[in-house]
């Protein structure tokens, strides 16, 4: 079925450019280079910087996957139960998004502010019930002016199911799976919801999914969708993998409702994008749909280093990787 698009596609692709879900993550450039001399110095570390969790080899068949976050300020003061809440929920998926478990968690909280604090933790006990992952331990800031929380986590994986986002390949197929089964907000117009109104059962039978897709199909990049949004999500994947995308955004899946320039801008709760050879999409697709979610293939990778959206008339440029940053962070 054809969904109207308000917005003319060069103005969406503006609008995905200047968004600062997206925008957020350029500083990541800088820090990168001041710790160009020293990475790689240990031997033990397979990926480090550009990837949803750093991966550290261990004894035995798994990979160690250790990542973190910290929670937009703007979720904190809008809703500090969801903030701490989706602390879990953005955690677990870093790790999800390798294709590996979650084992535990550690935060580091600073707020003077009481009321804040109890219920930061409120929110950070349900996401523990919800995703079934412990928080074990962390650090407590009593006494600055500002609120903020920032959480790590530790997972492991199996070594040959590990998902990276550096290794999409040119005309590999792009699939984007959504839990569409949500609403948007209520803390944020660029969240959507799809987790609250679920039993724990279900949501960490979706994430299982997403492990069975790196043990049992040839999908060769995985990311999940975060602040930025699907197009910046899938433009922070082309960067590191040094290729470029043709994404029809007539075939991106959209939840009743909701307009396509407003969801290009989402951060989706459970939602990840893949890559995987020409002729494999079933395997995906199929994966997706067994656990109630929706997947498409929506676009190729291409080697030309451009991430492109197009219609059925018209297309328009959202990243010339050749001159602009998302990251900064590339092959």
């Amino acid at each position: 079925m054809e969904r109207c698009v308000l917005l003319e596609l060069e103005e969406i692709a503006c609008n995905i450019r200047e968004f600062e879900g997206l925008t957020r993550k350029r500083p990541i450039a800088n820090i990168a280079r001041i710790f160009e001399s020293v990475r790689g110095e240990y031997g033990n570390c397979i990926i480090d910087f550009g990837d949803d969790a750093a991966v550290i080899d261990i004894v035995g068949d798994d990979y160690l996957l250790f990542a973190a976050d910290g929670i937009w300020g703007r979720l904190i003061d809008a809703s500090p139960w969801w903030a701490g809440y989706i602390s879990v929920l953005v955690n677990v998926n870093d790790i999800v998004a390798m294709g590996g478990k979650p084992i535990a968690m550690v935060n580091i909280l600073s707020t003077s502010d009481k009321n804040a604090l109890d219920t930061i933790l409120k929110g950070i006990k349900e996401g523990i019930t919800k995703f079934g992952v412990p928080m074990v331990g962390g650090h407590l800031h009593p006494d600055t002016p500002y609120t903020s929380l920032s959480v790590a986590i530790i997972g492991t994986v199996k070594k040959d199911c590990l998902l990276r986002s550096d290794t999409a390949n040119a005309n590999d197929t792009i699939i984007a799976g959504f839990d569409l089964n949500g609403r948007i907000g209520p803390n944020s117009p660029y969240s959507w919801d799809s987790t609250i109104m679920k039993t724990s059962v279900e949501i960490q039978k979706m994430y299982q999914t997403i492990t069975k897709i790196g043990e049992e199909t040839p999908a060769t990049a995985c990311k999940d969708i975060s602040n930025p949004g699907i197009i910046g999500t899938l433009a922070m994947m082309l960067e590191v993998s040094g290729v470029g995308a043709r994404v029809d955004v007539n075939r991106i899946p959209l939840p009743a409702g909701v307009n396509l320039e407003d969801w290009l801008l989402v951060h989706p709760a459970t939602a990840f994008i893949f890559t995987t050879p020409p002729g494999t999409e079933d395997e995906i697709l199929n994966c997706f749909e067994n656990v109630g979610m929706t997947a498409a293939a929506i676009g190729q990778i291409t080697e030309k280093r451009k991430l492109t959206i197009h219609d059925e008339n018209n297309s328009a440029t959202v990243f010339d990787f050749k001159r602009d940053i998302v990251t900064g962070i590339a092959v």
